[in-house]
């Protein structure tokens, strides 16, 4: 027995040996990860513009509030004048001078459009902070999506891990029963037997390669790292502390925090806007309006009086459109109906939230119950396998039971780190679903 396992350390040792000269991995942290996706995931970005826009549409909404300034300067070719009397007899050119001038400045101030302007604000205002949340949510679902690549590339390369162990003892096994035959105490049929076991393993173990190279593929290219970066989750994360409220705290934190919740709100708060702005086309406008002009020649003397003309003037002015006696009705019961499909929409959005929680927080605590089962049974399998290897020492077992005995340990082992790792998902799981990630 000895000899076995001192075989069995000899290849784990060169295999060590050879991947240190291997590219070496670069580890990360779920922390690290998500910064590195702030910074240059396109998704992220796109909901960063999103919100420049938005912030951009409120000044542009602001801009009702200032004045309106036209000026025009104009210059022109007038023609002679032709006078004649209303039978159009009598008829006699009038000499004009040619060179005609305008120049003209208004400024008009809105004072009061029915709340038009300061409703008009208001909602760019909500629709910012909706592009705000919007990108939030964004964010918290791409902080998942990633979670969830880090943790099955944990569970990868752990699985990785038991494969490269039961491969070589496969070989070890396979060694064994090439000596028996030669020794006449085994079949050939035996050897071919381990040996096609053997290739199955090396087949699953390329499968799950190639897993592990396309999410680490995903991941670097996500998180903007160069092509041939490869990823080493942190190890150390099976080792923080999860906090284990009950779900009544969930559930409030999620009636709060949950970004769909947020949404649903802000959309009822933007539709009351809406009625407002509907409201307001049934108001007249007041406005504050000044002007200041000069024109040349002046024309409506005859004969005309070569000289500039300049005069201001200054005074207010009421507007109603009289369509919206008619319109403006059905455009407020338009945005009444659409504030009362918002608040419905949010009693349904608070009710799934309620359920997503609910169905999150089950599997959570399920995740804990499943490790402590598997703990369970990996003493078990210590158990056998000790047992095993004592009869092996005494000549009583074959290595064929202590390769059984030690898949068995190492799978009950890989179970049970899978399942530590379900129970992080789980929690982020639920940290997503209640707008906490």
């Amino acid at each position: 027995m000895s000899n076995f396992r001192m075989l069995i350390v000899a290849l784990c040792a060169s295999l060590c040996a050879l991947g240190s000269y291997a590219q070496q991995p670069f580890v990360l942290t779920l922390e690290q990860l998500f910064a590195l996706a702030d910074e240059n995931s396109k998704t992220i970005q796109t909901e960063n513009a999103a919100v420049l826009e938005a912030q951009q549409d409120v000044k542009v909404a602001k801009n009702a509030l200032m004045p309106d300034i036209d000026i025009s300067l104009s210059a022109s070719y007038l023609g002679n004048g032709y006078l004649m009397d209303r039978n159009f007899s009598n008829g006699q050119t009038i000499d004009m001078p040619h060179l005609g001038n305008n120049f003209a400045v208004e400024a008009t101030q809105l004072l009061y459009a029915g709340g038009a302007v300061s409703n008009s604000i208001a909602l760019a205002k909500l629709k910012e902070e909706m592009a705000n949340i919007n990108r939030e949510a964004t964010r918290s679902r791409v902080h998942f999506m990633l979670t969830g690549f880090y943790l099955d590339l944990y569970k990868l390369q752990n699985a990785l891990r038991v494969y490269n162990r039961s491969i070589e003892l496969a070989q070890i096994v396979i060694q064994d029963t090439k000596a028996r035959n030669e020794a006449g105490v085994a079949l050939q049929n035996d050897v071919t037997r381990y040996e096609l076991q053997l290739k199955n393993l090396e087949l699953a173990r390329r499968r799950v390669a190639n897993s592990v190279e396309i999410l680490n593929y995903d991941l670097v290219t996500i998180l903007g790292l160069p092509l041939d970066t490869q990823i080493m989750p942190d190890t150390t994360l099976l080792e923080q502390s999860l906090s284990i409220h009950d779900l009544t705290y969930w559930q409030q934190l999620a009636q709060s925090e949950a970004y769909a919740v947020k949404q649903s709100a802000l959309a009822v708060q933007m539709g009351e806007r809406g009625e407002k702005l509907a409201r307001s086309e049934m108001i007249p406008n007041i406005a504050l309006f000044a002007g200041n002009h000069l024109d040349g020649p002046i024309t409506i003397e005859v004969p005309v009086i070569n000289s500039n003309f300049n005069y201001w003037y200054v005074g207010i002015g009421v507007s109603y459109k009289l369509s919206s006696l008619y319109k403006a009705s059905r455009t407020l019961k338009k945005a009444q109906l659409s504030t009362d499909l918002s608040r419905r929409r949010q009693q349904d959005i608070l009710e799934q939230t309620n359920l997503s929680v609910q169905a999150d927080y089950t599997r959570y605590i399920e995740a804990f119950e499943e490790v402590a089962t598997l703990e369970k049974s990996v003493q078990l399998a210590n158990e056998n396998y000790s047992v095993i290897e004592n009869r092996y020492r005494n000549d009583i077992a074959l290595v064929t039971d202590m390769l059984d005995a030690s898949n068995q340990l190492l799978d009950a082992e890989l179970q049970l780190v899978n399942a530590r790792i379900n129970v992080l998902f789980n929690y982020y799981k639920l940290k997503n679903t209640s707008g906490n990630l």
